[in-house]
């Protein structure tokens, strides 16, 4: 777990001092609405537990959306993995693959609504399993679309300075404080009855959809900006020998992921401590008399606010060495004894602020070391090497989403 030698000193080179400006921060701007863009639709989803747990009280809703989304994103970032590693067929290039990813989560977004409009609240049982079976079908989507948009945005932006990964995960926080205002919002001020819930829930959608389309925007503008093309334009050369890189085709991606092992263990273990808690506990374990069916929202804003806040910090103070963040996130198990507390452990323990404060600390140590995590690995290897590292985190990111939401079964035995 020693410091890679890569990551002593300042991560930005002289040669990076010496490119074109980013003119009035859009480049910085536009990864950040990226980096939220790919994430709306799994918090839209999430955050809009009280909707679902109305119209499908029977089913696990937060648990069976995390497992069936996760599963998806993951297997198409092993395609991205294994396609990028072949030499006979080439990606598409990242500007095609992140608009495609994006019609596919305005489709996936625009079905709760549609659905609903078109059922106009009739509650047959007969509909109700249409329904769910058409929304889980969406949501994988979703998570299809995930692992297309997120795997290609943090690929490439791994070849970019640490600044541009630093833009997307603070826009990946505030993808979920957003939509969870959102989701304030529409459920307050509309009444508090059925009717009244399913204008507010399709109110929502329409607006998570709108803010991908602004995405798709910003991915075709990206491309044309001259300091985004100077960067994707670059010929790499090796510092010791003056030679051209390799070509990416040539490079054995376990031996990439060989170099940043400790680092892609981090960030599965960051997400399998997160996922087997957020949202499936926060939504289904806990209860509070107080706030009622606002309790679960409450709880995914606060770490949404948290997660927000901990990305943030990274803009401030990013750690030379990896050895701080490392430990951290394996230090994080810690929190399944404290949350197991809230259920079974002393009376007061069961008290809204207990719960609240520990969903704040889950949030903010999950946003810091995961932007920690990903700004310093792609600057950790040579920089041919640096997309394939990208992709290898977001896979490893995703896998610990996968086995974090299978674990967050566990809470119900």
């Amino acid at each position: 777990m020693d410091t890679h030698p890569a990551l002593k000193g300042n991560p930005e080179t002289n040669d990076e001092k010496n490119e074109p400006k980013d003119t009035y921060n859009i480049a910085y701007i536009i990864h950040f609405l990226l980096g939220a863009g790919y994430l709306v639709p799994w918090n839209a989803f999430i955050t809009a537990v009280d909707y679902f747990n109305c119209m499908y009280p029977a089913n696990h809703i937060n648990k069976v959306f995390s497992v069936g989304y996760m599963s998806a994103a993951v297997t198409v970032l092993v395609i991205l993995l294994c396609w990028s590693r072949s030499s006979r067929i080439n990606l598409p290039s990242v500007r095609t693959r992140l608009n495609l990813g994006q019609g596919l989560f305005i489709l996936a977004l625009m079905v709760a609504p549609v659905t609903d409009w078109i059922d106009h609240g009739n509650q047959t049982k007969t509909g109700l399993n249409i329904a769910f079976v058409v929304l889980v079908s969406m949501v994988m989507i979703s998570g299809l679309a995930d692992g297309l948009v997120g795997g290609s945005l943090v690929g490439a932006t791994g070849e970019l300075p640490g600044r541009y990964m630093q833009a997307v995960f603070a826009g990946n926080a505030t993808a979920g404080l957003m939509v969870s205002m959102l989701r304030i919002v529409t459920k307050a001020s509309l009444p508090h009855t059925q009717h009244g819930l399913r204008i507010s829930t399709q109110i929502y959608f329409v607006f998570s959809s709108v803010i991908v389309l602004l995405c798709v925007v910003c991915t075709n503008i990206l491309d044309k900006l001259p300091v985004i093309r100077c960067y994707r334009n670059r010929i790499p050369v090796d510092d010791r020998s003056n030679q051209p890189h390799k070509s990416i085709e040539t490079i054995n991606f376990w031996e990439v992921v060989k170099k940043i092992r400790w680092l892609v263990t981090s960030v599965f273990l960051i997400y399998v401590v997160s996922l087997s808690i957020f949202p499936g506990y926060l939504s289904e374990n806990v209860e509070s008399k107080y706030f009622k069916d606002w309790y679960p929202i409450l709880l995914i804003t606060t770490f949404n606010v948290g997660d927000f806040l901990g990305k943030c910090l990274t803009a401030v103070y990013v750690p030379r060495g990896t050895r701080g963040a490392i430990w951290c996130s394996m230090g994080r198990v810690v929190f399944y004894p404290l949350f197991t507390g809230c259920i079974r452990g002393p009376r007061w323990m069961h008290t809204e602020v207990p719960v609240i404060a520990l969903t704040l600390v889950l949030g903010l140590t999950n946003g810091y070391l995961t932007s920690v995590l990903m700004i310093v690995a792609p600057k950790s290897v040579a920089i041919e090497e640096s997309e394939i590292v990208g992709i290898a985190m977001q896979t490893f990111l995703v896998v610990g989403l996968v086995v974090g939401s299978a674990f967050g079964w566990i809470w119900n035995l």
